[in-house]
């Protein structure tokens, strides 16, 4: 029996491919080292992360922590902003939209800080060299292989040097809240590297112990007066083997010689999460993952609790024998020449294994990489865009059965509320209550317009962001946590409803001054200078409208506030209707204008269509079809995540081929072998989204629509393979979450549902639209009435097995 549980165990810590059981939907792998940075494999435990590229005679590592942010708090205030908001509306009023503009370009913009600070930027972590030293007599390398294990979380380089087979194993440990790496060799003393620690700045190195670095350093606050965030890495080196050598050098590196493995340990804090302890605290989760004999379970211990997350939903999907097992790199090109359906259920595993890395209660939200960056400087200052991007970044919590990892979401809103309120009286006057934000924030809370008004004038990033808020409430039930985040809610209400104004032609009440995200249109023929700034554009209303039902519906579950709601539910009623124009596409402005780019990658007047509901073939089929047009006008292309965002609409609209055509232009690869630094939009070779740059929103949104395909709820009934692709002939999903709560797993072949579990949530009372040409039903094993929908009552926790027969 004991060698049954040893052999068990061993088992358990091997790694499926050594066990010949790579599964084409939950691996990544490649046959060569990675020659850029978007081709390293990336690892996380929702506050520490790392990338390896699984060099052979140098690897290098990149490690990050989740709150490794420049810049500090500071005023944005600007006093000329609300002085000047009567004449730009004004000029909004009598269609000066272009002089209203040039008004907002002098006025309506923050301020320089006077007591210092500044935005800052998410920024890596430091980076770790292994220069590896190999004493066999054959220098050839066979058999090289990287992957990563998405139902472990763990990633492998192996490779044969000589006669002797090198493995390394890399994971970030949930539990531990720590880095690990494991080197080992199947030959005794087989084993020699040197590491190194480093940061392109602001980080010193030093040897703290015997076969211990620490890298510290303080980031640039922006204030010469004023810390900024403080952070401390270590990186402790345990050789195994009875003639294994190290030594530490002061000049910060370990040298080790003839080991046969060795672990590498790392830990890491800042002063943004941990306070004044931070140093302490990375060293107390260094010790605490590094006593005597710990290290034999750490792996094991990783593993599970990391499946506690990611085994509760997931996907299969069919298997094309000739591309399912290639490499990853080759399988993503040879996509574009044929199709892989299990390529889509691996990249809807993997979103979900990536939000799992990269947030967790008690840090923060997943930006706009992630947690992942290899420099100081990020593209867009790695922050949190609220026009788009952080909202995408969450589309597949909920239905992925990810409830928890909403709470860093949920702290940061609540964080932004007293910003958001000095925002809103400074930008827009005395008058103004509640609070507002514009099109982006980050740790520190900013919450004034962006610095050019031609994109940083949107102003319902809060109101985006409240959506979120009430989605969760629709998944969980809670009413306590309702009552938590109701004066969010209604305070995000009370900016719009004190500082809407009425536009002349209809007396309807817009928001002023505002864009629609980052578009520009023409004012008139004549004048062909492009113009941002508006009043009421399509988005703005139909989140004004999302929000106050929402906060009308909070008041009713709570009993209170039947007032205040009541005034909510007459301003609804004067908010412009969605306008369809002569052409049949929907209107994204008040007025009918020429865009300047008919194809912009944005198409934010369709909200209301997806992640909204205002808009549906359902109840819509008329706004539905305009929504249609609207997207054969914008066409297939754009940025990497406005393919993704445009696979969530045509699943709303029930296309699931055409769904999966912009799949497929998702994952078009941004570079291939052929022409490495020509990077496009699309896919990397480790699945990230290329903007470009790598930006991660595209990944989520591309999970989000991946779940669209299969399984919808907005429309007040469950609504099972709503956008199914032909392809996608047979397969089968489990553990998603519907509104309600409930949690639905589907078992279909010939396109069509055969047997579905449905398990009860917090609402009672689910309805699900029987499948298209189903003549017999079973609800647990009986036959029932085959009608259009099937309505059920069920306790939470309760199970009850459909099958239909065609």
């Amino acid at each position: 029996m004991k060698n049954k549980k040893a052999i068990l165990k061993l088992l358990f810590l091997l790694p499926l491919s050594v066990l010949g059981q790579t599964k084409p939907s939950l691996t990544l792998w490649y046959d060569e080292p990675a020659a850029q940075w978007e081709e390293t494999l990336p690892l996380g435990n929702g506050r520490l992360g790392m990338m390896p590229d699984g060099g052979i005679e140098r690897e290098h590592i990149v490690l990050n922590e989740i709150s490794m942010w420049s810049g500090s708090e500071a005023d944005y205030r600007n006093p000329k902003a609300a002085e000047s908001l009567p004449a730009i509306r004004q000029l909004l009023l009598e269609g000066k939209n272009k002089e209203a503009q040039e008004l907002m370009y002098t006025s309506f913009v923050p301020v320089k800080p006077e007591k210092g600070g500044t935005y800052g930027a998410f920024q890596m972590l430091a980076d770790m060299f292994i220069d590896y030293t190999y004493t066999v007599p054959d220098d050839s390398v066979k058999n090289y292989k990287r992957w990563l294990d998405l139902e472990e979380s763990v990633a492998y380089t192996a490779f044969t040097k000589g006669k002797v087979r090198f493995t390394r194993e890399y994971f970030v440990s949930r539990n531990k809240d720590v880095i690990a790496i494991l080197l080992d060799s199947d030959r005794p003393e087989a084993l020699s590297f040197r590491i190194t620690l480093s940061r392109p700045e602001r980080g010193k190195v030093k040897k703290q112990n015997e076969g211990e670095l620490e890298i510290a350093g303080m980031l640039d606050s922006g204030n010469p007066g004023q810390d900024g965030i403080c952070y401390a890495a270590f990186a402790k080196v345990i050789p195994c083997g009875t003639q294994s050598q190290m030594q530490t050098h002061s000049n910060g590196t370990i040298e080790v010689r003839s080991a046969d493995k060795a672990w590498i340990i790392v830990s890491a804090a800042t002063s943004y999460l941990a306070g004044n302890i931070y140093r302490t605290e990375a060293q107390r989760l260094l010790n605490d993952a590094t006593p005597p004999n710990s290290l034999m379970h750490i792996k094991e211990e990783a593993v599970k609790s990391y499946r506690k997350l990611f085994t509760r939903a997931g996907i299969t999907l069919p298997e094309n024998k000739h591309c399912a097992g290639l490499p990853t790199d080759k399988r993503l090109e040879a996509f574009q020449q044929q199709d892989d359906p299990s390529l889509a259920a691996l990249y809807y595993n993997y979103g979900r294994y990536l939000l799992i890395s990269s947030t967790r209660p008690g840090s923060l939200p997943p930006n706009l990489q992630g947690l992942w960056a290899n420099e100081p400087g990020t593209p867009w200052n790695g922050d949190y865009h609220t026009n788009i991007n952080i909202q995408m970044n969450h589309w597949p919590i909920e239905p992925g059965n990810l409830a928890e990892l909403y709470q860093p979401l949920i702290d940061l809103v609540k964080r932004l509320v007293p910003s958001g309120e000095e925002s809103a009286k400074a930008f827009y006057g005395p008058d103004a209550k509640g609070w507002v934000l514009h099109m982006m924030t980050n740790v520190w809370n900013y919450t004034a317009p962006g610095e050019h008004p031609s994109w940083g004038a949107t102003n319902t990033g809060g109101a985006w962001l409240c959506a979120h808020l009430w989605e969760h409430y629709l998944y969980n039930g809670d009413k306590q946590y309702l009552a938590d985040i109701y004066p969010i809610l209604k305070g995000a209400s009370e900016f719009f409803h004190s500082t809407m104004i009425r536009e002349p032609e209809h007396g309807w009440l817009v928001t002023a001054p505002t864009s629609s995200p980052e578009n520009e249109f023409y004012a008139s023929k004549n004048d062909r200078t492009p113009i941002s700034v508006c009043m009421g554009p399509t988005m703005d209303i139909q989140l004004v409208r999302e929000l106050y039902s929402n906060v009308i519906e909070a008041a009713n579950i709570l009993q209170t506030d039947s007032v205040y709601a009541s005034d909510l539910q007459k301003a609804i009623d004067q908010l412009p209707p969605h306008q369809i124009s002569s052409k049949g596409y929907l209107m994204e402005w008040l007025k009918d204008y020429e865009e300047v780019d008919m194809h912009h990658r944005h198409v934010s007047h369709l909200y209301g269509l997806h992640p909204g509901n205002q808009i549906s073939p359902v109840k819509t089929p008329k706004l539905a079809e305009a929504c249609k047009q609207t997207l054969e006008r914008r066409g297939d292309g754009g940025t990497g995540w406005s393919r993704a965002w445009k696979i969530n609409f045509w699943a709303r609209l029930g296309d699931g081929n055409r769904a999966y055509t912009l799949f497929r232009n998702l994952l078009y690869p941004a570079y291939t072998h052929a022409n490495p630094t020509q990077h496009g939009s699309g896919t990397f070779p480790n699945l990230f989204c290329s903007h470009p740059p790598f930006q991660i929103d595209g990944n989520w949104g591309g999970t989000s629509g991946i779940s669209e395909m299969l399984i919808q709820s907005q429309d007040g009934f469950i609504s099972l393979l709503p956008a199914l692709p032909d392809s996608w002939d047979e397969g089968r999903f489990y553990g998603f979450k519907v509104r309600g709560g409930a949690t639905i797993s589907v078992e279909w072949t010939d396109g069509k549902p055969q047997k579905v579990e449905l398990v009860g949530g917090w609402n009672p009372c689910l309805k699900l639209k029987t499948p298209a040409n189903a003549q017999r039903t079973l609800y647990n094993g009986k036959e029932i009435n085959t009608e259009e929908y099937i309505k059920m009552t069920l306790k939470k926790d309760e199970k009850v097995i459909l099958t239909f027969h065609y």
